[in-house]
């Protein structure tokens, strides 16, 4: 991390881990003391605690790099955001796919219901990774073998969830890179499947599993297709925390649980369908620049996220004043070396946040042969029958 980047990165890394550590310390009393006596007045007090922490990195977003979020739908589907249950599905483009899924969250008044599937190790993420447990996101283990009792068992708890929930599935399994799709278009032409050319193939199986269990109780799918404009470069943790702006193409349709097919098979056709038409979808957007399809809707962003952050501000610097104040810590080179210590932590984590978000670290997928042999598998299609 460059000298100039982390002289911006670490006054935020230290607002943000501060104030996250507070929120997490209210969570888990929380967790303590209401939850074994109303799992749905938690619910409600976390909704709100957790947003405190999460609408940071709105922020960040929103007024620091000033990302401009372009969101194309009807109307209808505008009116519906934020009051009703929803599974979301999306492309997994860009490193911060997440973060648009709660800026939109946030617009739409979810976004301490905004839920999400993820890999195992997110949990472990210092603050975020705690919160998101506490906010009860499911994590899995990609080992389908593992995860189908624990997805079920996570999806099953939705049920009675008091407020509109988003939760977010990620059906492709992995981010976009290159090398992905050059084994998605390898495993595709060895199987017959339609070659793709802007997503990766989708792995169903957590997605029927979703639908099944979700069906009587969440009403809708919001299908989302994020494209990044030529004129733009790509939004990354790091050019956001650096403050430096992009634009991000955010195209969503909403489509009725009801109106899905009843078997499994067909459920996963549904949605292997759904990721064809997404494929075309970006074919378009790649020629014209834009979603021609769908009405522009304009949002403005809101100015709760500054709010909160100029008082989380207010509140930390005051509280650091106070503490230094009482403990002279910086009166002694042992307690400036403390001091020194305590930034290099706080940069560490925030390098780590970092890379963790970047595609490129991301599991890699491997290159499918292109004629499988019958005593082997290729190795996309253990994949697919891990997930």
């Amino acid at each position: 991390m460059a000298i100039a980047a982390a002289a911006v990165i670490v006054p935020l890394g230290l607002l943000f881990f501060i104030s996250g550590l507070v929120v997490n310390v209210i969570q888990a009393i929380c967790f303590v003391t209401i939850r074994p006596l109303s799992k749905n007045t938690y619910r409600r007090i976390n909704r709100v605690v957790a947003e405190l922490l999460w609408i940071e990195l709105v922020w960040v977003v929103d007024w620091w790099a000033g990302v401009k979020i372009k969101l194309f739908m009807d109307r209808e589907t505008l009116r519906l955001m934020g009051k009703e249950h929803a599974l979301v599905i999306s492309n997994h483009r860009s490193d911060i796919d997440w973060l648009v899924g709660w800026i939109l969250a946030q617009r739409s008044g979810c976004l301490g219901s905004a839920l999400a599937v993820m890999k195992k190790s997110s949990k472990f993420l210092p603050v975020i990774g705690w919160s998101m447990w506490f906010s009860e996101y499911l994590f899995l283990e990609r080992n389908w073998a593992k995860d189908e009792s624990t997805l079920k068992s996570g999806l099953q708890r939705l049920r009675d969830y008091p407020q509109p929930f988003w939760l977010a599935l990620f059906v492709e399994g992995t981010r976009f890179t290159q090398a992905k799709l050059l084994a998605a278009q390898e495993y595709a032409a060895s199987t017959g499947l339609p070659i793709p050319r802007n997503v990766l193939i989708p792995r169903t199986k957590g997605f029927v599993a979703a639908v099944s269990e979700m069906r009587s109780f969440v009403p809708a799918i919001y299908d989302v297709t994020v494209a990044i404009p030529k004129s733009s470069p790509a939004p990354t943790m790091l050019r956001i925390f650096k403050g430096q702006p992009s634009v991000v193409h955010v195209h969503l349709r909403r489509h009725l649980m009801q109106e899905l097919p009843e078997t499994d098979d067909a459920v996963a056709q549904w949605c292997k369908d759904i990721f064809v038409a997404k494929d075309s979808l970006l074919d378009r957007h790649n020629a014209e620049d834009t979603f021609s399809d769908l009405e522009l809707q304009e949002i403005p962003r809101p100015k709760k996220s500054l709010i909160v952050v100029i008082s989380w501000s207010c509140m930390v610097i005051f509280g650091a004043l106070k503490f230094l104040q009482w403990s002279a810590l910086l009166s002694s080179w042992k307690g400036i070396a403390i001091s020194a210590f305590g930034l290099g932590i706080v940069t560490i984590l925030m390098h780590i946040l970092i890379l963790f978000s970047q595609s490129e670290r991301s599991t890699p997928a491997k290159v499918a042969p292109a004629k499988p042999k019958n005593s082997e598998e290729p190795e996309q299609m253990r994949q697919d029958k891990q997930q």
